[in-house]
């Protein structure tokens, strides 16, 4: 909402600016007799015969050769400027006589009908449509109830009830419009008098039609008609905005529906052009304020003020003034009556925001329910459809529409074969092109972004629906990325053909330099063409803890030529793929964890594997560790006899990645309940004989550090 003032008041400006123009038409257009002497000079025969009287005549001497085409297009559109300026100059000085002129023509014609009695006349009959569409809410409370309960389960759901309560805002507009002007044309009026109080009628209900369309599109919270207005917002706006554009907008399309009634009842009243061209000016002079005075105080600018004194102010003045001078040239363009330079202004300023608000309108309509408005989720399909689609439309449009205010005959640049009406062919089939290649890129990029998403959630561990949304989470970012460059290329290709250009040596040589690239960056491809293999192979996917070589690590991401491994200690290698070499998946269906534990020689061997039994039975009963489990710990017996003890060797067969936390547990478990069982825990001694005690305690310190840098490569091979 931060520019929609500017796209309102350019739009109503150009209300103003049609006025304008057809009042410069209307004075400008030739008598009969002129009008039937163009159509003879455009006789074929007769332009014939001036050619050859042309070119009979003998060429003028090279001094006195006019100027080239350019300057002399340029000079008569000052002079025609000036002329404009000078005659809305000479007519200020007869303003006074001719309203009072005008005002004696008004007088005889309404018979005794002065200004008090019109202003009477005006406000009973809309009084009469204030009444009527009361009377029409007040019998019609149980549909806007009805309207107010619905649903909102599904964004149909959505739809339908934002067009019941468009219908209905509609029909309550059409009820004040019979009880006002339908009641007044009821009647016989003298001759001026019906069109002036049904002009000003007809402006009022503009007024009303656009406060009801913007209440649609932004639903302020004092809209409570229907029950929550935000539910129905179809621009994302807060709700302080969304009072205050309401009621601006409505108040400036209000004005314009006033002022183009005042210009065209001057029309039919007797005002000369150049009267009536001053009047839309001065009203649009009004209009203007009205505009930077939006600009200046809208909510979220005041908002912005009071959250940032010092830092934002200077940014958002500027935005402000920018906009300000916009606002002053279309005026002044506009008075100059330059209006190609109006127009163009109006295109080029006033398409981005229409496009910006029109893709957050289609979003936040379609957006699924229970959606925040105005997230930054992935919008649906449809939503990109529909808004790109849209965007698509609104450039064609803005291109048609501002080659014909610039006077370009689309027509005859299809039929003609110079070298301008080429470019300008091409040029706007590379737009077409552009435009359809931007539509198929986002509806497709926002396809593969939402199967992304659904493709986040892991779902059960080891099952196959896991395995399929893991491979998509590691194929689908790969295939964006080839498709971007595959949609640019063939696009931008495409539009330089449309221009003329030959792309055959252009793809010749692409051809010649991704050879010559080719041989001087092997590693590149080579890791490339790796990449392609690893992934046809599915040799591992994002989420999957993988090693190959000295690198290991979770698989975080691809590009073409690398994958990047988070390591279990936090950082991140990326390897090229022709590095990666043979490759252990450390996460695909199960995993076999092995412990062995020493006992001393005089324990109950039989009776310790029973109690490892018992302890794996418990894990696999135990709701924590259940669903990682697949085969339960067992003891396998004596591994074999060691130097303090027996070696007892058991396993476990769980789910990839949960193998340490259950074998931490387990071995708690097995420690409290042999100490209970009185099975103890087999550990090193060194016993010396000989009177060489140093000797004994400095063996005895080697011992125990070997042990400790056992312990931690124990621990550092764990994770």
């Amino acid at each position: 909402m931060r520019y929609i003032a500017a796209i309102v008041t350019a739009l109503i400006l150009l209300g103003f600016a049609s006025v304008s123009a057809k009042a410069q038409t209307e004075a400008a257009k030739p008598p009969q007799k002129v009008e039937e002497l163009l159509k003879l000079l455009g006789d074929p025969d007769v332009q014939k015969w001036i050619d050859a009287q042309k070119a009979a005549e003998a060429q003028p001497p090279a001094a006195a050769q006019t100027k080239p085409n350019d300057d002399a297009a340029m000079d008569a559109a000052f002079e025609r400027i000036r002329a404009h300026l000078v005659q809305l100059a000479e007519a200020i000085p007869a303003l006074p006589s001719e309203i009072a002129r005008v005002a004696g023509q008004i007088g005889n014609a309404l018979q005794g009908y002065g200004p008090i009695r019109l202003l009477i006349i005006f406000l009973v009959f809309m009084a009469a449509g204030i009444a009527a569409e009361w009377i029409f809410r007040r019998f019609t409370g149980g549909i806007r109830a009805w309207i107010a309960g619905a649903r909102l389960d599904s964004i149909f759901d959505r739809l339908i009830a934002m067009a019941e309560r468009l219908a209905y805002s509609a029909a309550s507009l059409g009820v004040f419009a019979a009880g006002s002007i339908g009641a007044f044309l009821a009647f016989t009026w003298p001759q001026l008098l019906g069109p002036i109080i049904v002009g000003y009628l007809v402006a009022v209900l503009i007024f009303r039609a656009a406060r009801l369309v913007f209440e649609f599109i932004l639903s302020p919270p004092e809209y409570t008609g229907f029950g929550e207005p935000s539910r129905y917002r179809v621009l994302p706006v807060s709700d302080a905005s969304a009072s205050f554009w309401v009621r601006r907008i409505s108040y400036a399309i209000g004005w314009y529906a006033f002022g183009y009634t005042t210009v065209m009842l001057m029309g039919a009243l007797g005002f000369t052009v150049p009267t009536r061209l001053l009047a839309a000016y001065a009203l649009g002079a009004v209009l203007l304020v009205m505009g930077i005075e939006a600009v200046w105080n809208r909510p979220d600018q005041v908002k912005a003020d009071a959250a940032e004194p010092g830092r934002g102010r200077l940014s958002a003045g500027a935005k402000n003034w920018l906009i300000t001078i916009y606002f002053i040239s279309l005026w002044v363009f506009w008075v100059m009556s330059a209006w190609r330079l109006f127009w163009l202004l109006v295109v080029v300023v006033g398409l981005p925001f229409a496009v910006s608000a029109v893709r957050r309108a289609v979003n936040n309509v379609l957006r699924p329910p229970g959606q925040e408005q105005g997230g930054k989720e992935i919008p649906s399909v449809l939503a990109a459809v529909i808004e790109r689609g849209v965007r698509a439309a609104l450039v064609i449009a803005a291109v048609i529409f501002l080659g014909h205010k610039l006077g370009i005959d689309f027509t005859a640049i299809t039929a003609q074969d110079t070298v301008l009406t080429r470019i300008m062919r091409g040029a706007f089939s590379a737009i077409v092109i552009l435009l359809a290649a931007d539509f198929f890129w986002h509806v497709a990029k926002t396809l593969i972004d939402r199967k992304m998403v659904e493709a986040s959630a892991l779902g059960e561990p080891g099952t196959e629906l896991a395995r399929r949304r893991a491979r998509v989470r590691t194929l689908l970012p790969i295939v964006r990325n080839v498709l971007m460059i595959i949609v640019a290329v063939v696009a931008i290709l495409m539009a330089l053909s449309s221009l003329g250009v030959e792309i055959g040596p252009l793809i010749a040589g692409a051809g010649i330099v991704g050879v010559a690239v080719g041989f001087g960056a092997q590693t590149v491809v080579k890791d490339v063409i790796s990449g392609v293999f690893y992934l046809l192979d599915d040799a591992f996917r994002v989420g999957e803890y993988i090693q190959s070589k000295s690198y290991k690590g979770t698989v975080e991401a691809f590009s073409l030529r690398s994958v990047k491994l988070r390591h279990h200690r936090g950082y991140v290698y990326t390897v090229p793929f022709s590095e990666l070499g043979a490759v252990q998946n450390m996460s695909r269906d199960w995993v076999i964890e092995k412990i062995t534990m020493t006992v001393t020689y005089d324990s109950d061997v039989d009776k310790a594997r029973k109690i490892v039994k018992k302890i794996g039975q418990d894990l696999a009963q135990d709701p924590e560790y259940a669903a990682s489990i697949i085969e339960p710990l067992k003891m396998q017996g004596v591994d074999e006899f060691g130097d303090s003890g027996l070696v007892l060797r058991m396993k476990l067969k769980t789910r990839p990645g949960e193998q340490f936390t259950i074998k931490r547990r387990a071995l708690m478990l097995i420690k409290k309940a042999f100490d209970e069982n009185n099975i103890k825990l087999a550990f090193p001694t060194i016993q010396v004989a000989g009177e060489d005690e140093g000797k004994a305690a400095a063996a005895l310190q080697l011992r125990m550090k070997q042990q400790q840098a056992a312990a931690e490569a124990a621990a550092a091979a764990d994770g």
